[in-house]
């Protein structure tokens, strides 16, 4: 399943919602998804598995990617 990450880059500040960026991961679960960003600083702030229609829109998306972890 591949989920959508919306996160901030450094774990240490205090999150601004004009600073969250947002990654699409493959994925088992929600606890493997944060398994596989553990190594990164990353302040985690939502994540939800996508599929159906909102996958495909998002995929019409320039920037749709998923991330090779």
């Amino acid at each position: 399943m591949i989920y959508k990450i919306f996160y901030q880059k450094d774990f240490d500040q205090v999150p601004v919602r004009e600073n969250t960026d947002s990654l699409y991961v493959e994925a088992e679960s929600e606890a493997d998804v944060r398994k596989k960003l553990s190594e990164k600083n990353y302040n985690l702030e939502f994540i939800t598995p996508i599929s159906g229609e909102f996958l495909a829109y998002e995929q019409q998306k320039e920037h749709f990617t998923v991330e090779k972890l």
